[in-house]
């Protein structure tokens, strides 16, 4: 193990920064973090906390919508009196207050976060570090002080990534935006136009729906979500359509200008679509230029993502990557991995590969799609031998007292083992369902384990004992 006297330098204090700085601290090094954005980076000040509370007071949204059908109606505490049950009663977004509050909620994020490292003795240094060296670093003071030269035995990057802009829709900040712009709109987008239609596209868009948006999805696809599980996909794009949404697949977007008061989306096809704002979800970009990565050795991919190995190496002795900016899945929880391996691999401590089989992974819709292990596709391409059970939510109990419709629970078993070997839910709160499932991929349950294991009832998990138990190895699937 290094010593106690030894020195950790991070760059970036994301997921992927803190939980390295919490874990090398624990291991007895002296640790320096260097940061620009402040504590949590995208994940927790723009991107995923802001989203997540921003699509869950849309989906709150539209379960107050959905209040008649259960019984319950409006009344006036004062007069007593009661709405009509003749007319909807229409919920309005305040965006302002839920912006405000959602940004309110990720400095309170940020600051746990300080205040935990400090807690834990470790140095955050507000700027922007560079190495100049293969282990030193020159970090710029954010207030405009002196650059300062720190030398270390490991220097750990996870500056993350930042949202892919195109020459022809440069983004203005008021109408023109990109993910990390939309926490100052003044008001609910009109006419919102979604350029892009994968998890960040769909979100955002099942997000300004809900919220009372008139939301146009440019899909460059045949159907939206075009990664994920297709049957999964096609339940969102129905409910999308259903709730009045305009998916318009196999369209690409070529330019994207603003006239007066809104947008004008221009199709490859010579097609144009207007609206009042328009969101550019097309990918992002790691943010490893002016690093000088290479000059210390460290390799980057064509796309600009740094290689690492399984334990989060560069190819520049002690040099260590995690995060987005190492072309790995863009997740948090990923990103924190990463760099607790990085900080136990080159610390000297017990450490095992990252193996990213059993990830879960969510995507954020109404409702939620979560997914673990092998996919479908995955299953098809490579002619792997599984049996496979679907299961609609729709005759579930639980899902029958809380009006949902749409959904369902798949798994993957192999066929002559029975381990659970993947599985897709669909469901409200799909990303709290989906844990047993991982439980059972990453550990290697059979589906009889699992089919044994008692459950609630009445509860939508029943339903994922059930289709374990309808891929018993001696039933018919």
């Amino acid at each position: 193990m290094i010593e106690r006297t030894s020195s950790v330098v991070i760059l970036g204090g994301g997921p992927g920064g803190y939980e390295a700085a919490l874990v090398a601290a624990q291991l007895g090094a002296s640790v320096t973090v260097v940061d620009r954005d402040g504590l949590g980076g995208s994940s927790v000040l723009t991107d995923c906390v802001p989203s997540k509370a921003l699509i869950s007071t849309a989906s709150f949204m539209t379960r107050l919508d959905d209040t008649r059908a259960l019984g319950v109606h409006l009344e006036d505490p004062v007069s007593g009196h009661t709405s009509d049950p003749e007319v909807d009663d229409v919920a309005v977004a305040d965006l302002p207050i839920i912006n405000r509050r959602i940004l309110d909620l990720a400095s309170a994020q940020s600051a746990d976060i300080q205040a935990r490292l400090e807690s834990e003795g470790v140095r955050i240094l507000r700027g922007v570090g560079r190495l100049v060296g293969p282990l030193e670093v020159e970090a710029t003071p954010a207030d405009g002080g002196d650059p300062e030269r720190l030398t270390a035995d490991v220097v750990l990057v996870c500056t993350g990534a930042t949202p892919r802009v195109l020459p022809t829709a440069m983004p203005d900040g008021e109408r023109i935006l990109t993910w990390k712009q939309i926490w100052d709109l003044p008001e609910v987008p009109e006419r919102l136009i979604v350029v892009g239609s994968g998890v960040t596209g769909a979100e955002l868009a099942h997000g300004y729906l809900a919220l009372g948006s008139d939301v146009t999805l440019i899909s460059s696809r045949e159907h939206v979500l075009p990664g994920e599980d297709q049957d999964a996909a096609k339940v969102i794009e129905d409910v999308f359509q259903r709730r009045g949404m305009t998916v318009l697949s196999r369209s690409r977007a070529s330019a994207v200008e603003r006239r007066g008061d809104g947008v004008v989306v221009t199709l490859d096809d010579g097609r144009t679509v207007e609206g009042s704002h328009c969101i550019m979800a097309v990918g992002s970009v790691p943010q490893t230029d002016g690093l000088g990565l290479e000059e210390a050795g460290v390799a980057l991919a064509r796309s600009g993502h740094i290689e690492v190995d399984r334990v989060s190496r560069t190819t520049a002795r002690g040099v260590y990557a995690a995060g987005d900016c190492t072309g790995a899945l863009p997740l948090a929880s990923v990103a924190a991995m990463q760099g607790r391996t990085a900080m136990w691999h080159a610390l000297g401590d017990a450490v095992a590969p990252i193996n990213l089989h059993g990830v879960s992974a969510t995507i954020f819709t109404d409702p939620e799609i979560a997914t673990v292990g092998v996919s479908q596709r995955e299953i098809e391409d490579k002619n792997l031998d599984c049996a496979t059970i679907t299961m609609p939510l729709g005759t579930n109990p639980r899902a029958k007292m809380d009006r949902v419709t749409d959904g369902f629970i798949k798994l993957f078993a192999a066929s002559a083992s029975g381990v659970v070997v993947g599985g897709v839910i669909v469901a409200p709160k799909a990303s709290e369902l989906i844990f047993p499932v991982a439980l059972a991929v990453t550990n290697r349950l059979t589906v009889d384990q699992v089919a044994h294991t008692f459950t609630v009832y009445p509860s939508i998990t029943g339903t994922i004992a059930e289709a374990a138990r309808r891929l018993h190895p001696s039933s018919e699937v």
